[in-house]
């Protein structure tokens, strides 16, 4: 039988530390990854949390809306637009991102697909039309839109009757669109009814 020498021995010896090495690497990454997925779940958890608290105070909103709103009569609408017409809309408009980002109620990813965006235009002189804080509100598809944004001052003076309008959610907030002026976005707030 042969025997192996001490150069042969520490080879293999260092072979199988390599090895030993890899293999302990490997499983400590698989480790990491188990225990970053359970990192994960928490954080899925207080997103549900912070969703659930926020469609919470959507519906506290809803409530002061129905008790402390307005109900503007048909034939006050008319003035209650004009008032919330913008004098230079450059000067008075406001992204979400410019005013720190929205923190509303945000409608859930199935129903602003089937109900919302370009496809699913309305009119808002067929709603009903509330005034909360010194907002027009109106109601749309189970939800109640809160205009923050003066309306641009170059729209026809009618536009809330007779413009088809759309929401849209962009990178930071929702926005109400007119079909004649696509490139113009109000900032909107939504309560869930």
């Amino acid at each position: 039988m042969k025997t192996l020498n001490s150069k042969t021995v520490n080879r293999i010896i260092c072979t199988l530390l390599v090895f030993l090495f890899i293999g302990t690497a490997a499983w400590l990454q698989a480790q990491q990854e188990k225990s970053g997925e359970k990192d994960k779940k928490p954080k899925q958890g207080q997103q549900d949390k912070v969703q659930k608290d926020k469609q919470k105070q959507s519906q506290q909103q809803v409530k002061r809306l129905s008790q402390q709103g307005k109900r503007v009569q048909p034939s006050e609408k008319r003035d209650v637009w004009q008032q919330h017409r913008a004098r230079s809309w450059q000067a008075e408009h406001r992204t979400w991102k410019q005013r720190g980002g929205y923190d509303g109620y945000r409608i859930p990813q199935n129903h602003y697909r089937r109900y919302f965006g370009r496809d699913h235009r309305f009119r808002i002189y067929r709603r009903a039309l509330v005034m909360y804080e010194g907002y027009p509100c109106f109601q749309y598809n189970g939800y109640w839109f809160s205009l923050v944004d003066p309306w641009p001052e170059y729209w026809s003076d009618n536009w809330y009757e007779k413009d088809d309008v759309y929401i849209i959610y962009s990178d930071d907030g929702y926005y109400l669109y007119n079909r004649r002026h696509p490139d113009v976005g109000i900032t909107i707030s939504v309560f869930m009814n």
